[in-house]
């Protein structure tokens, strides 16, 4: 019998649609090749992207080789650095100038595709430089709000193979983000307490849904799942933004987010996937109904004009099935 679920912070609901009968192994995907050709994110071709913003490196100077996580400009930017944000009305419409920025942490001088490569250590690293440009821009009084996220694969929107994530800065809180809050809020209005850490007790108190449970963070599959192996990250001590985390609580983040990804890509053969962490916007600081995290999205279903014209999704593999397949999956 198929289930209606309710997403506890955006308040949308979800179909669980049992009766399609998809199981966990019927997602599989394309055997993965790795090309041999030209990549700007490689090193030696630093000259083949702009400037660097930052950089960790061990040797050399600026936009040369000797790096190790490295961030530029992305090449043909969402929003524009430079400017005042011209906010104006035609009409009954409102515009404003395109600012903001738009960021390529690129993750290893090494053709690597996936992240799962790589150490927990070398992860951690990768994580710190989010933070840093994080708090960087938050800085600059006309930005509101800061997305990290990567795509994975051509399904999830990647250009380029080699293994990257993305920062995208704008001068409005968007529409998703402020209804997480005004979630978050409304919860924490009534019942004094945050959503998110009651979801960690009910579900370290479950099971049915965790994927990985460390000492500070929990992976799981959510009640309400949009899509399949839908996977969140969350921390368990209470913390709004993503920026604060302190330096030595990365590394458990790092190995968390390591074993997650690589349980998805052992299960489902190296899936398209995207990752998002999702944190308060700038300027709010230590609050005390919003919690961030981080959501692993894999592409194995397409959005049709039912979820368009409805703003369901429907998902045919319940999170409790697709986390027992996750934990079962041999590393």
């Amino acid at each position: 019998m198929p289930e209606l679920r309710k997403d506890p912070v955006i308040r949308r609901w979800v179909i669980i649609a049992t009766e399609r009968g998809a199981r966990p192994s019927d997602f599989k995907s394309a055997p993965r090749v790795i090309s041999r050709g030209f990549c700007p994110f490689c090193e030696g071709n630093e000259d083949k992207t702009p400037p660097e913003i930052l950089a960790y490196r061990s040797s050399r100077g600026a936009n040369e080789s000797g790096w190790r996580v490295r961030v530029v400009p992305n090449k043909f930017p969402a929003l524009a650095i430079e400017g005042g944000p011209d906010k104006r009305g035609e009409g009954m419409y409102d515009l404003m100038r395109g600012i903001g920025a738009h960021e390529v942490i690129i993750e290893t001088p090494e053709h690597v595709t996936s992240l799962t490569d790589h150490s927990a250590e070398h992860i951690e690293e990768i994580l710190w430089c989010y933070s840093e440009r994080l708090n960087d821009l938050k800085n600059d009084k006309r930005f509101a709000y800061g997305l990290v996220f990567k795509n994975v694969g051509s399904v999830a929107g990647a250009s380029l193979e080699h293994t990257h994530s993305q920062l995208i800065v704008t001068p409005v809180i968007p529409r998703t983000v402020n209804g997480e809050m005004a979630g978050c809020r409304e919860f924490f209005q009534y019942h004094g307490r945050c959503l998110f850490c009651d979801m960690i007790v009910q579900e370290t108190s479950s099971g049915s849904r965790v994927v990985v449970d460390s000492d500070r963070y929990l992976a799981f599959e959510p009640f309400a799942s949009r899509f399949p192996f839908e996977t969140w990250i969350v921390p368990k001590q209470h913390r709004s933004n993503f920026e604060t985390t302190p330096r030595e609580e990365l590394g458990e983040l790092a190995r968390v987010l390591k074993e997650g990804l690589a349980r998805l890509e052992s299960a489902l053969e190296y899936p398209a996937y995207n990752y998002i962490v999702h944190s308060a916007p700038f300027g709010q600081e230590d609050l005390d109904l919003y919690h961030w995290h981080i959501e692993i999205i894999p592409r194995l279903t397409k959005i049709a004009g039912f979820e368009w014209g409805t703003g369901f999704y429907i998902n045919p593999v319940p999170p409790e099935r697709a986390a027992e397949f996750l934990r079962n999956v041999e590393l």
